[in-house]
């Protein structure tokens, strides 16, 4: 009876070890997870580090992840590398960082299409917020609405009176089918009572080629690519799609105070990382981005070109994204635009 308990007791013992020593572990692993973290946040980069930009190179997007991509890789010592991803209006680009490790060396820049693509993709290979971590809004960029010099329309009463006058006759240009550009147009058709007909192009290069030969009457397009054709007069710029001005054409209005009230389509670059980046690496990441475009050369640069440095908080960035997103289901339900 003596031995039976004694038996007893010494595996009770022994189960009392295993169970302390197994917390033991599951404590230190705990603890040193929790200092991997700010770890692997100060230590990033640790190898070369790819924007994905899900756009050909040249364009408004392209322009600033290249000039962010630059500016870290001064500031950290690292190497940030811009790859062009072009294909199905940046869902190919996205698709590829939703599929990413989330340790910060594949990071997405993309652009206002991001958060179109929901409502005009059914089938979209990934959920905007539950496959990405927003790090910040990048920068804003209006839209340019020109026309070619031969078109009687100088400012947009005129071509409001006219559009009525030949509903369904005007032609309007884009970069794409479902693209920010088109949807400007869209949303100027709606708040305008207008009926125009959109021509899509296979970017921004070929739509502005389009309006400058006659080939089409307007075109939506971001002010860099647009800039140089209207100071030489191969354009003529209606207005702008901002609720303000644009520095480098101040003579030209807005939508908005040229007789379509509240009228605004902006376009604008984010910076996302895969799900499950670690909070403090995010936390890093927005910090380096914000130092990079805060850079006075930087804004400069980026005023030149027509984009706004805006840099948002995570989640600033995040209650923005579900602002656009409802914006722009509206727009795409109004005008029914679907891509298959």
């Amino acid at each position: 009876m003596h031995v039976h308990v004694r038996v007893h007791q010494q595996r009770k013992w022994k189960d009392d070890m295993r169970l302390a020593l197994g917390i033991r572990r599951a404590l230190a692993m705990a603890v040193a997870s929790v200092l991997a973290v700010p770890a692997i946040a100060q230590n990033w980069p640790v190898r070369p580090v790819r924007i994905i930009m899900p756009y050909s190179p040249g364009g408004g997007g392209d322009t600033v992840a290249r000039m962010l991509a630059q500016k870290l890789s001064e500031q950290t010592g690292g190497s940030f590398v811009v790859e062009n991803r072009p294909g199905a209006a940046g869902v190919l680009g996205a698709e590829l960082v939703a599929r990413a490790a989330p340790d910060g060396h594949t990071l997405l820049a993309s652009a206002t299409e991001f958060a179109i693509n929901p409502s005009v993709r059914p089938k979209l290979p990934y959920d905007p917020f539950k496959d990405f971590i927003p790090i910040s809004q990048l920068a804003s960029v209006q839209f340019i609405l020109a026309s070619h010099p031969s078109v009687p329309v100088t400012n947009v009463k005129a071509l409001i009176a006219l559009a009525k006058t030949r509903p369904g006759q005007l032609t309007y240009g884009s970069s794409g089918t479902g693209g920010g550009p088109h949807l400007a147009g869209a949303l100027f058709q709606s708040m305008a009572g207008i009926r125009w007909v959109h021509v899509p192009f296979k970017g921004a290069g070929p739509a502005t080629l389009g309006v400058m030969s006659g080939e089409i009457d307007f075109a939506f397009a971001a002010t860099i690519g647009l800039l140089a054709h209207v100071r030489s007069g191969k354009l003529r710029a209606v207005a702008v799609t901002g609720m303000k001005r644009f520095t480098e054409l101040p003579e030209v209005p807005t939508v908005d105070e040229s007789g379509v009230p509240g009228y605004s389509a902006t376009g604008w670059y984010g910076f996302y990382a895969p799900a499950g980046t670690a909070p403090e690496l995010v936390r890093r990441l927005y910090t380096e981005a914000k130092r990079a475009l805060g850079d006075p050369d930087v804004k400069e640069k980026l005023a030149k070109t027509g984009n706004e440095y805006v840099m948002s908080s995570p989640d600033e960035f995040v209650s923005f994204l579900h602002a656009e997103i409802a914006k722009w289901a509206k727009v795409v339900r109004e005008a029914n635009i679907r891509m298959d």
